[in-house]
């Protein structure tokens, strides 16, 4: 089987893939301090609470954007799995989509899968919406090029730093109003209306701009974490793919195994 590991900014997750079918997930705060040898013992304890064994990864792929993480998970294949890593935009899993963008080289590798998983699900022209540190909506065409996009704080990260910036303001945490009202009675309520509602109708004007730009029919995938946070609330979303990302890491991982 295929251990797929998707290294993000706040956590690091960790698919085991047969075939096309995600058999279990676990997800780790990502740290870039941590070591091959702590990864192995965290993984290897999860892999035989879930009755698997270090003998049924076959093969590792790795996607990440924090450059400094991926020598410790390289680590992590090569001494405890025997495998030596794909690492996705490198080598034979180099991209097979086009970054028709005019840095292709910036081009994140959680954006990359992104577009290569949502081109393999749906047709046609697509916007993902990517819940994660960052909110990041992305542009791909009918051929499955990477168009482009737009990053924004994620709501998390715009809370903190509301929170942060003020020093009356308590911590609290993001969730699902009670009801629609945007007219809060309280401290609390009221911040949650702010992040909350705010990002709903950035959510929806960014989209609306986008189609508009796009000029052709689009279909909007929202993934990450906290997709289904907002999924009740808007009709922004045609779908949600929450393991977009990893689908990306295990459809790489078989185009470079040909």
């Amino acid at each position: 089987m295929l251990l797929a590991i998707d290294a993000g900014n706040t956590n690091c997750v960790f698919a085991l893939v047969d075939g096309e079918e995600i058999k279990t997930r676990w997800r780790i705060a990502t740290d870039p301090r941590r070591t091959g040898d702590e990864y192995a013992v965290w993984l290897h304890q999860l892999l035989e609470l879930e009755g698997y064994g270090r003998g049924d990864v076959s093969q590792v792929i790795i996607g990440t954007v924090v450059p400094r993480a991926l020598h410790n998970l390289e680590v992590l294949s090569k001494k405890y799995f025997n495998v030596e890593p794909m690492v996705a935009g490198q080598g034979r899993a180099e991209w097979p989509i086009a970054l028709d963008v005019e840095e292709p080289q910036s081009v994140g590798a959680d954006r990359a899968l992104n577009t290569i998983a949502a081109h393999a699900k749906h047709a046609g022209d697509l916007i993902v919406i990517d819940f994660g540190t960052a909110t990041t909506f992305d542009a791909i065409d009918f051929s499955g090029a990477y168009k482009g996009g737009i990053i924004a704080p994620g709501i998390n990260l715009s809370l903190d730093a509301l929170v942060g910036a003020a020093a009356k303001l308590p911590r609290v945490a993001i969730s699902e109003p009670e009801d629609e009202s945007v007219i809060g009675r309280t401290t609390e309520t009221q911040m949650l209306i702010g992040v909350y509602w705010g990002y709903v109708a950035m959510i929806e004007g960014l989209v609306a701009r986008m189609k508009a730009e796009i000029g052709r029919p689009v279909t909007v995938i929202a993934t990450g974490g906290l997709a289904v946070l907002f999924d009740k609330h808007t009709d922004a979303f045609d779908a949600i793919e929450p393991d977009l990302t990893i689908h990306g890491l295990a459809l790489l991982a078989a185009r470079a195994s040909r």
